[in-house]
C-alpha cells in the first residue's frame, strides 16, 4: 500500500511540515530529514534532471597499485602506467625526451654598483664591490613522453643552473622503468 503524495498538487512549502508525525522541513514520509537516500549510491549514481541531457562519462581509470614511482610536472608513473591529464599510457616501451629552454645570466647587482660608487669616494677599495656577481636562472625544461601512439608534453620551471641535471636524472630513471 503506497501513501498518497501530499505534494502532488504542486504546493510545496519550505519549513517544518505542520502535519502530525511529519518528518519536518517539507520532506514527504519515507525520506530522511536532510534529503539523503537511505543507502549510499554506488559508483554509477548520476543525479539527473528531467529534460537535461547527461554529459558523457569517461570510463573510470583502472586502480593503480602502489605509490607513484616518479612525477615530472603533470606526468606521473604509477605501477606499469604513465598517468597524464589526457589519460593513462603504457609504461612499457615509452620514449622520454627533455629539452632545456632555460638560461642562466650572471650580472652585477645594483647594490654592488651603489656601494662601489659610495666607497670609491672614500678609498679605491670600493671598486672591489664590482666583483660581486649574481646568477639568475629563468625559463623552463620541456619533458615529453610518447607511448602507444600518444604524446604528452609538460613544462617544468628551471629554478637554478642545476635544474636540467635533476630533470635528466629523473628522466633516466623513467627510461629505465620503460625498458
Amino acid at each position: 500500500m503506497t501513501e498518497p503524495n501530499p505534494y502532488a498538487d504542486g504546493e510545496y512549502t519550505w519549513g517544518p511540515d505542520q502535519r502530525a508525525g511529519a518528518p519536518g522541513y517539507g520532506y514527504p514520509h519515507g525520506t530522511p530529514a536532510y534529503g539523503y537516500p537511505h543507502a549510499a549510491p554506488g559508483p554509477a549514481y548520476q543525479p539527473t534532471l528531467p529534460g537535461v541531457p547527461v554529459p558523457p562519462q569517461h570510463p573510470p581509470m583502472a586502480a593503480h597499485g602502489g605509490a607513484p614511482l616518479l612525477s615530472l610536472g603533470d606526468i606521473t608513473v604509477v605501477g606499469d602506467q604513465i598517468i597524464t591529464p589526457a589519460g593513462p599510457m603504457p609504461l612499457k616501451g615509452a620514449v622520454w625526451n627533455a629539452m632545456d629552454m632555460s638560461r642562466t645570466e650572471e650580472k652585477i647587482p645594483a647594490a654592488a654598483i651603489v656601494l662601489a660608487i659610495v666607497f670609491f669616494i672614500f678609498c679605491l677599495l670600493g671598486l672591489l664591490f664590482l666583483l660581486m656577481k649574481e646568477k639568475q636562472t629563468t625559463g623552463f625544461i620541456q619533458v615529453t613522453v610518447t607511448s602507444a601512439g600518444r604524446h604528452h608534453s609538460t613544462m617544468i620551471p628551471a629554478t637554478g643552473p642545476d635544474s636540467f641535471a635533476w630533470v635528466m636524472g629523473q628522466l633516466n630513471y623513467a627510461r629505465s622503468l620503460s625498458m
